[in-house]
């Protein structure tokens, strides 16, 4: 007896949706185990008796009791959730620009919040301000860039919306990164550069609890908002009327969606600078899983987001006597990996 295209659409559903849980639920069990691998390795390992006497004493005592609970508690626990943080967030942020303006090309800084947010920093480390400033100076940076990007594009008349704001996001982009080039040329050769340098390459080495507790905080709220709105998300693919048929405001819905990822995508590179290719590579991982809709694709990509910035910044650290800058890794990584999936989409 032949299938209808109901019933077919029913069995692609079901399979996808078996697909996305039963690639959630590896995730899972696989950031559990490289977690464990992250807290025992560095330049003091840390043995697995020593990791569960720690966690013991440290949520029952003070934490910075031995060395082996200091470097558990002050390093290694606040590097591995900041950097589980950025990833997801990162990774839900490319995941909706990418299906807000249907391009699997576009990633969370298209609208120049990250080079809003270098701006920002740089400013703020060239006018000799500290660690915490620099890090407010770069959100604030990040967030006007693309409300800048926003109003511009709203006075420019053009029949597709989504490509002038693109344009215009990469415009301001190129103007802001042309600005912090001139503040490096200005800056003092001895101590500005070097803290430029570094900020503009990305670090985890100086995370602590109080950075993890307000991106926790911002990118948590962005996801949440993304998640709630995921399945009026995808009906962004369809034509603004048909989607106001169906109850949804899709110039609104836009406005929400920017926002939210905009908020996470620039809390990540507050904290923790440039990394790219997070955002354009991972999205593209969940998609080959989890399947194009954003109800399903979003908490794989947040997932995988995670898992993929934790083995950067474990690798980042325990790779070389030297920590390697993430924001090099994530680009001879990501390189490879987005061709090979590009080569895989295509077969």
């Amino acid at each position: 007896m032949p299938l209808d295209a109901s019933s077919m659409t029913d069995r692609g559903d079901a399979k996808r949706f078996g697909r996305s849980t039963l690639a959630f639920s590896g995730g899972v069990v696989a950031l559990v185990a490289l977690v464990v691998v992250a807290v025992s390795s560095g330049r003091y390992p840390l043995s697995m008796s020593r990791i569960a006497a720690g966690l013991l004493h440290g949520f029952s005592h003070d934490r910075a009791g031995t060395t082996a609970e200091s470097v558990l508690w002050q390093i290694r626990l606040p590097r591995i959730a900041l950097a589980c943080l950025v990833g997801a967030g990162l990774s839900a942020a490319g995941a909706a620009f990418q299906h807000l303006f249907r391009n699997p090309l576009v990633a969370p800084d298209t609208l120049g919040v990250s080079s809003g947010a270098a701006l920002g920093a740089v400013a703020a480390i060239y006018a000799g301000a500290g660690a915490a400033l620099a890090g407010a100076a770069a959100f604030g940076g990040g967030l006007a860039t693309v409300a800048l990007v926003i109003a511009l594009a709203s006075r420019i008349p053009a029949q597709d919306r989504l490509l002038t704001l693109v344009l215009i996001g990469v415009v301001v982009a190129s103007l802001m990164g042309a600005a912090v080039s001139l503040m490096k040329v200005v800056a003092d050769p001895y101590n500005q550069l070097p803290a430029i340098t570094f900020w503009l390459m990305g670090s985890f080495a100086a995370a602590a609890w109080d950075q993890v507790a307000a991106a926790g905080i911002a990118i948590v709220l962005a996801l949440f908002v993304l998640a709630a709105l995921a399945w009026r998300i995808d009906l962004l693919a369809l034509p603004d009327d048909e989607a106001r048929s169906l109850g949804v405001h899709a110039s609104r819905l836009r406005a929400v969606v920017v926002a939210a990822a905009t908020v996470a995508t620039a809390t990540s590179v507050a904290v923790c600078g440039i990394i790219g290719w997070v955002g354009l590579v991972v999205p593209h991982m969940a998609r080959m899983v989890a399947g194009p809709g954003f109800s399903r694709m979003l908490p794989v990509a947040a997932l995988f987001g995670a898992i993929f910035m934790l083995a950067i910044d474990t690798l980042a650290r325990t790779a070389t006597p030297a920590e390697l800058p993430p924001g090099v890794l994530t680009a001879f990584i990501g390189t490879p990996v987005f061709v090979a999936l590009l080569a895989r989409r295509s077969a």
